[in-house]
Parts: C-alpha cells; sequence; structure tokens
C-alpha cells in the first residue's frame, strides 16, 4: 500500500470542486429532529450464499483472538455474533442478498462499524476491523506506529440519522441573511490550507514539458513496461490530464494489478474524468486491503458525487478517527454544513479548530455554521480570529464583510480587520468595498459629511480599480440616493446594471431614483424588470435549495439552543 505521504501527494479532485458550482442552502436547524433508528435484522442463511470474512486487530495491527464479532442486515432486527479465531480471523457464511455491516468488540475496546456491504449470492468480501477503547479514537494502525501521532479525543454529539428535503425551513434574521448564510457555505467548502502547494513537489514541477517528453520517450521504447505506463500515468495525473492518465494507469493495472499506489492513482484520475462509480471501485479495492483515512476521505468525495451523502458523512468522520488531520477534519464539517447540519458542523469545526489552532479555513467554516445558527458575534469573532492567522490572506476578510453586511448591528472585531485589510491591500477592490461598507453601518444614524466622504471615496477606489464591480457601483448609487442627487444616483444604478442586468436590485433602486426625477415611464419599466427578475431568482434559489438533501439529526446528549438576534 502506498505511504499516507505518497497518497497526499497526489491532490484529490471532485468532492469540493463540484460543490463549488452548488448553490448549496444553510437553513437554520430550529430545533433537534429526532429519527427512529433503522431496525435490523440477522440474515436468513442460504444454501448457496455469500460469505463476509476478515481479521480484528488492534491499533498496532496485533491480531485479536476471541473477539466478538457482529453481523447485521439492513432492514431486519436481531445481530449474528461469532468469535475470532486464534489469528483474529472470523467468517459468516451462506449470506443472502442485502446490505451488511461488521463491527466487533473485546474487553471494553470496540471497532467502528465496517462500511456498509452490499452482497449477492455467491460473493465473498474481506473486512479487516481496528478495536480502540472509546470514548478516545485513534488515528489507526499505520499512524499508531509513527511519531508525533496525534488522537481522536473529542466524540461527536450527535449521529447523522437520515436525510430529507428541503421544506422551505426560514433562518434566522431577513432572506438576505439567509442568502448571506448560502454564500458563505459555498466560499467555506471550497476554502484551501494556507501551504497547500499541491504540485510543489511533483515529478517534473519546473520543466513539465521536458518530463513529458522523457517518460513519452520511456513508454515508447518500452510500451509494455508498467514502470513506463504508471510513470506517465502519474504525470499526467498531477498535471490535472486525467483524460490523458486514466488509460496508461488502466494499462499499467493489466500488468500489475496488485500495485496499489498505481490504483490509488487510477482512483483519482478516473474522479477527475467524472467517471465516480470506477473511481469508488478502485478506492474499495485498496479500502478492503488497508483501512486508510486517504481512502475514506475519497470515498467520501466520490459518495457525495454519486449522490450518497449519508455514505458520505460517515466515510468523511471514519477519516478523521482514523487520521484527525486538519484536511480530513475540514472535509467532514464541510460535509455537515452543505447538507444544513448547522450545530453538527459547528462542533466538528470546533474540534477541528482545538486540534489545528494554526488553521484560517478551520475556524472560517465554524463562522459560517455560526453565522447559519444566527449566533452573529460569535462567527464574526471566529472570522477574525481566521484573519489574525494569516493577516495577507483576502478570504477571511470578505467572509467578514459578508457578515457584518447581512447581520442586523454592527459588530464589534469587524471594522478593525477590515481596515487592516484595506492598508495591507490597498489595491483590492473588495478591501475597499467592505471597509467602506463597515463604515457607514457603523455610523449610519450620524450622517457625518465626513465618514459619508469617505465611504464614497472607497467605493470610487473599488470601482477605479475593478471596473466591473457592480455592488460598489450599486452602493454608490444608494449613497447618492440617500443625498438626494437622485440624477449621480441613476448614473450609478445605470452602470451597476450595464454590467450586471441581471441585479434585480439594481433595477429596483433605478425604478425609484426615475420615479423621484419624474421619469414615469422609465420607473415603471424599471419596476417591471425588478419584479420579473425578483421572481425568477426567487424560483431558481428555491430550485437550488431543494437539490441539497438535508440531514436528519439525532443529538447524544441535550444541547442548549443558541442565542439568536
Amino acid at each position: 500500500m502506498a505511504s499516507s505521504d505518497n497518497l497526499r501527494d497526489v491532490p484529490e479532485t471532485g468532492n469540493f470542486w463540484s460543490l463549488f458550482r452548488l448553490s448549496a442552502i444553510l437553513a437554520l436547524m430550529a430545533g433537534v429532529v429526532v429519527a427512529a433508528g433503522l431496525a435490523q435484522q440477522a440474515p436468513s442463511p442460504q444454501s448457496q450464499g455469500a460469505t463476509i470474512q476478515g481479521t480484528v486487530v488492534d491499533l498496532a495491527h496485533h491480531r485479536i483472538a476471541d473477539a466478538s464479532v457482529m453481523l447485521e442486515q439492513n432492514g431486519r432486527s436481531g445481530v449474528v455474533q461469532t468469535k475470532t479465531d486464534s489469528n483474529g480471523g472470523f467468517v459468516f457464511l451462506a449470506l443472502g442478498s442485502g446490505t451488511y455491516r461488521v463491527s466487533s468488540e473485546k474487553s471494553g475496546l470496540h471497532s467502528l462499524p465496517s462500511d456498509a456491504l452490499v452482497l449477492s449470492a455467491g460473493e465473498q468480501r474481506h473486512v479487516d476491523l481496528v478495536l480502540e477503547a472509546p470514548p478516545i479514537g485513534h488515528e489507526g494502525a499505520r499512524a499508531a506506529s509513527s511519531a508525533g501521532s496525534m488522537e481522536f479525543s473529542d466524540q461527536p454529539n450527535f449521529t447523522v440519522a437520515g436525510v430529507t428535503d428541503w421544506t422551505a425551513a426560514g433562518g434566522h434574521g431577513s432572506d438576505a441573511g439567509l442568502r448571506t448564510s448560502e454564500d458563505l457555505t459555498r466560499e467555506a467548502i471550497v476554502l484551501k490550507p494556507a501551504a497547500s502547494g499541491p504540485n510543489a513537489s511533483a515529478p517534473g514541477a519546473g520543466a513539465p514539458s521536458e518530463s513529458a517528453r522523457r517518460l513519452r520517450a520511456a513508454l515508447a521504447k518500452e510500451p509494455g513496461s508498467f514502470d513506463a505506463n504508471h510513470q506517465l500515468g502519474e504525470f499526467y495525473l498531477r498535471e490535472g490530464k486525467y483524460s490523458e492518465a486514466v488509460p496508461l494507469l488502466k494499462v499499467a493495472d493489466r500488468i500489475d494489478p496488485a500495485n496499489q499506489d498505481n490504483e490509488y492513482d487510477l482512483a483519482l484520475a478516473c474522479q477527475g474524468i467524472g467517471d465516480f462509480s470506477q473511481a469508488r471501485e478502485h478506492a474499495q479495492k485498496l479500502l478492503a486491503q488497508e483501512n486508510n483515512a486517504d481512502l475514506h476521505r475519497l470515498l467520501g468525495n466520490l459518495d457525495e458525487e454519486l449522490g450518497d451523502s449519508l455514505a458520505a458523512v460517515a466515510e468523511d468522520e471514519k477519516a478523521v478517527r482514523l487520521d484527525p488531520t486538519e484536511e480530513n477534519y475540514f472535509q467532514w464539517g464541510s460535509e455537515l454544513l452543505l447538507h444544513r447540519a448547522v450545530h453538527p458542523a459547528a462542533e466538528v469545526f470546533e474540534n477541528g479548530a482545538k486540534a489545528h489552532p494554526k488553521s484560517a479555513r478551520m475556524l472560517a467554516g465554524l463562522g459560517a455554521a455560526l453565522f447559519a445558527s444566527g449566533q452573529y458575534d460569535e462567527a464574526a469573532q471566529r472570522v477574525c480570529d481566521a484573519s489574525d492567522l494569516n493577516p495577507a490572506d483576502p478570504a477571511p476578510y470578505i467572509f467578514l464583510g459578508k457578515i457584518e453586511m447581512a447581520a442586523p448591528l454592527p459588530l464589534a472585531c469587524v471594522e478593525p480587520k477590515l481596515a487592516r485589510f484595506v492598508q495591507q491591500q490597498p489595491e483590492n477592490g473588495f478591501a475597499n468595498y467592505y471597509y467602506a461598507m463597515a463604515i457607514w453601518k457603523s455610523e449610519k444614524s450620524t450622517e457625518n459629511p465626513q465618514l459619508l466622504k469617505q465611504v464614497e471615496g472607497l467605493l470610487i477606489q473599488a470601482v477605479t480599480i475593478d471596473p466591473s464591480f457592480d455592488e460598489a457601483y450599486l452602493q454608490l448609487g444608494i449613497l447618492a440616493s440617500d443625498s438626494g442627487d437622485f440624477g449621480k444616483a441613476a448614473g450609478f444604478f445605470e452602470k451597476a446594471i450595464a454590467i450586471n442586468p441581471q441585479s434585480s436590485a439594481a433595477h429596483y433602486r433605478l425604478g425609484g431614483a426615475y420615479a423621484r426625477m419624474g421619469e414615469t415611464a422609465k420607473s415603471k419599466q424599471e419596476f417591471q424588470l425588478y419584479a420579473g427578475l425578483d421572481k425568477q431568482e426567487a424560483a431558481a434559489i428555491e430550485r437550488q435549495r431543494r437539490e441539497i438533501k438535508q440531514f436528519l439529526i439525532v443529538l447524544k446528549t441535550p444541547q442548549p439552543s443558541p442565542s439568536t438576534n
């Protein structure tokens, strides 16, 4: 099996970037949805049935004799139980077709339930189970032998019991607040680690053309060589040329089907071309040979792509239990956040931030979850903390700007951080825009002319830096309208519409400005455009929200309700 370092050298693709294309919704979970546990029954033996066999080991990979092994079948009650032999082996014979899970225990130690095993008549499956001590998990047998290993000690206070369609459940505050929550979710789940550089150590990183020529020449010389096919296929994989990588890796797989490095690369390449079923097949084949956190995380990505969100979140949790890295914590929290499990997502991000206190994206994810639950001050504080970890990174500041604009009241820590943003990056249009909006919001009641002049100057700087910044033109129009200069306001609104004709807010505001200028026909036309766009936008948002299934959560212990604003 490839080492965990080798596995992480190759960038994963698919789940986060495909999620970026979704307009995900985070509706407030106003209460706990309690779902009944699924009844499980023992399979009835059949003379010509399927077989599940495997081993039970401890965290050091020592085989455990006389451990209890339990077999459950989905949709039936009852448990079939056996014991491991002197070599830690077990077997269940003559099983009927169906979906099974296997778990083990001995002397207070327990394993996680296995992945769901979908069996047909005559099929044979192998499962390895790792015993560990509750409530403290461990990162797994491989990491147990490595120096500086971490432990996963924060057991989740929830269980994901099922999924349901979105039911128009409301969020905290206005519709603008809900849409901001959705926007924060989309942006949070694609955040990358501060020092990613996935291709920095890739073969030929500095001279890809020369490396490609050398590898192609080696393949032309020995077309039947495993190494020649694998190395060129891996090169294309690292370059993101998935359609070129897949045929080469498949040839290498036919030459040496036991090579697990190639199998893993092939899984990633299949994921890259969108063949998620094939990718999952290769990943599951590897997982049957070694219980590995990287594989569970990859399977979580693939399950989400294939529409099995319950399986995805289960894989993400297993990845964290085996190896509580920043990447694994973040993916688990993001999966919960995407499916509107707001409180569980906050819990996972909170524990992830404890384990990885230097992770800005963990704090940003936590901020997005807290904002979705209406805890605006707490959300802002966490993202303010994220901005302090890497003050040059613009992402936390942009989160802060959006949170500040949507929150009902000014948030204490935000304005100073945005001031730092514009001071450090004066040529960043977003820095000027969000600092302007924070100042304007905090001082709106005073109508201080000097302050309004500062706001206008920052907004003008934003559109000077980025002439396509329609939102900044919109706010300039609102500022001019508030001062009674409707002709100037109309000019700004017209610029915003020229950049973004689908901006319903700009059409509405322009209609109001025309009305105040006595341009009745133009005003009527703009209001009609606004009404049509607003209706289309509402329908599109409703449709997009319903595309995301919402997790049903069962809490293990009572949890206090979040504060609301």
